[in-house]
Formats: C-alpha cells, structure tokens, sequence
C-alpha cells in the first residue's frame, strides 16, 4: 500500500513537522485530487499544527478552508431552493451524501466539498418530481437519447439536472442501487426508517448513511474519488460511535439488504487505512459475509490498497491501473446482470472510438 504524505498527515498530523517544501507540494498536490486540502486543514489545526506549515502550503490550506465555508452556505441555499421547488408534490424528500452531511450539519460536512446534490424520492413519484425541477429551472445535462433511455430503464436515478440559471447539478434517486443489481435494497425502508429534518425533508438514519456511503465505494466501484469517500467513512464511524445499538443495527440491516461484504470491505478497508481504533470496537472484526476464502480476501485486499489512495502518480505503484480497472470492472458487474452489460459496455467503448480524435 503506497497512500503517499496526504494519508500519512491524516493519520497522525504530528508527522508534518520538520517536512520540506517538496513534502508538502506532494501532499498539497495529492490534498487537491481528492478535495481534501479542508479536511489536512482541519486536521493540523485541531493539534494546533498551522504555525509550524511553511507559508506556500499554508495558503493552499487556509484558501480551501474558506471555499468550504463558502460552499457549505451555497449548499444550504441550494437545499431550499430544491425544497421549494418540491412543495407540490406530496412526497418526502431524502438527502443523500454530501447535501444530508450539510443539512443534518455533521462535523465531516464543514470540510467537505462536492459537486452535486443529491435527492431520493419514492420512484411512484419520478414523474411529478421531474415536472416540479422542470417547472423551476432544471433540465436533463445530458440530450442524449441512449443515456436518457439507459438512466431510466436501468439504474436508480435520473439522468442528472442542471440548473438553467445558478449551473448546480442536482442527481435525482429512487434507491441506493439499481435495480438491475443483485442485491437492490429496499428503497420504502430506507425512506421509512429516514430522519426527519424539517417539513417533508428528511437524511438517511446513521445505519443507513454509512450503508449508503459503502455502498457508493464498494459496490458500485466508483474510485475517482475513493480516499475522500475512505475518509468519509471513517469519520461518519466517529460521528455515530456512540449511537445507540449502532454497531448491531449495522450488521442486521447489511445483512437483510445483502450487503454484508460490501459492509465487510468498507470497514476492512477504513481499518487498514486509519488503523483498528477507526472502527468501533463492536464492528473491529467486520461482518462476517461468508464465502470468501483466505487467498480471495488477500486479492480483494490487494486491489482496493491500490484503487482506494489518492488518486496521484506519487501514490501509484505499477499495478495501480490495473486494479482500479478490475474494480471498475466488478462494479459493473455487480450492478448489472451478463446480458445487459455486455452491451452496454460495448456500446460505450465503440462510442468512445468514434468520438475520440484522430492521431
């Protein structure tokens, strides 16, 4: 595992004392990739290390710290503004990722930056939910027929929305997970067992947020930005350490979903990464999943070492791109049965060609 001076600064910020300039280009660089330079800045000046960071670093941190205050409060006006265009309709609207982080102000979401809002309503209600964004401002960023067909026959959302005016993209869900995966969680539960915010706004309950947040990284292989989304996990472990009976819950509800692997690398990996003290004591020896050998856990082990550090050429090693691939690779798969994949991934390989220029 080769997680570079950014995964080393998290895990224990006292080792920047005393760092070279070409330390903190490395780290500063690997911090921008994964929009974490908020997050190191969060991290130093809780051990009261900002003084002691050399004043070209400094700067990178201080300017992240004051976009994500500025980006928190765009996030919360576009919450209203979302809300206020929902109104009409008579569904309960559920934060999800990010915009829930913000709106149910946990700790994780005064560093964290993103470049969507995401939504989930009962599917029953697509229809009239899309009507209502349209009426107010959205439309689909994307005109491409196939997508749009693809979106709708195949996943668990809309294509996404853009806003006419203010540019903010806006992901509309119905589930966690498509429903062409195997396992698709049960989208009422999650709705029904959600948190009440305000009026017809709700989050996901702390099962359900860590649930979702796994779900997002180790079941649908999405890694562009994989050690963020570690870090997500981690702190939303800390965040609801001391939630009631959340350690049991967790396995129950990973477990009557089907997602108790997904559950079991996720906190695997936030351990291996952050040390066993990341993972509640209850939760430190995993949910047990069954059916993987020794030989199996030690591949899985070994590909997500590699997809899951920063993104940056300072923390490949040569087996980087292969293993982010096959986890690509396996993200589809697990979303989506042989004879609608294949497919697809052929259509989208042959449109690739076609659009990429010539050489």
């Amino acid at each position: 595992m080769t997680p570079g001076a950014l995964h080393g600064a998290l895990l224990d910020p006292d080792v920047v004392r005393g760092w070279n300039l070409a330390a903190w280009d490395d780290c500063i660089r690997q911090a921008a990739r994964c929009d974490l330079i908020a997050r190191l800045h969060a991290a130093l000046a809780a051990r009261g290390l900002l003084d002691t960071v050399p004043a070209p670093p400094r700067a990178h941190l201080e300017a992240a710290r004051v976009l994500v205050d500025k980006h928190r409060r765009d996030v919360a006006f576009e919450i209203e503004c979302i809300e206020e265009a929902l109104r009409p309709v008579d569904t309960p609207v559920l934060l999800l990722k990010g915009a829930a982080y913000v709106a149910a102000d946990l700790p994780l979401a005064r560093t964290r930056l993103f470049s969507d809002v995401d939504i989930m309503v009962p599917r029953e209600r697509l229809g009239e939910v899309e009507r209502a964004l349209r009426r107010n401002g959205w439309s689909p960023a994307s005109r491409d027929a196939y997508d749009d067909s693809y979106y709708r026959r195949f996943t668990h959302e809309l294509p996404p929305f853009v806003h006419a005016f203010r540019g903010t993209l806006l992901d509309v869900h119905h589930n966690i997970l498509p429903p062409t995966a195997s396992p698709s969680p049960d989208a009422p539960r999650l709705l029904a067992d959600a948190r009440v915010l305000r009026r017809r706004l709700r989050v996901l309950c702390p099962v359900d947020m860590f649930l979702h947040s796994a779900t997002h990284l180790f079941h649908e292989g999405e890694f562009d930005h994989g050690f963020r989304d570690l870090v997500d996990l981690r702190d939303l472990l800390e965040c609801f350490r001391e939630e009631e009976a959340f350690a049991p819950r967790l396995a129950r509800r990973a477990r009557e979903f089907g997602l108790a692997r997904t559950v079991h690398h996720a906190l695997r990996a936030t351990a291996r990464f952050f040390g066993d003290d990341a993972v509640p004591e209850a939760l430190a020896g995993g949910i047990p999943h069954g059916g993987m050998d020794a030989a199996g856990q030690h591949l899985m082990d070994a590909l997500f070492d590699r997809a899951l550090a920063p993104l940056h050429p300072t923390c490949d090693d040569a087996f980087s791109g292969a293993a982010r691939f096959a986890l690509y690779l396996r993200g589809h798969w697990l979303r989506m049965p042989p004879r609608l994949l294949l497919p697809h991934l052929a259509r989208k390989s042959l449109r690739r060609l076609v659009r990429s220029p010539s050489t």
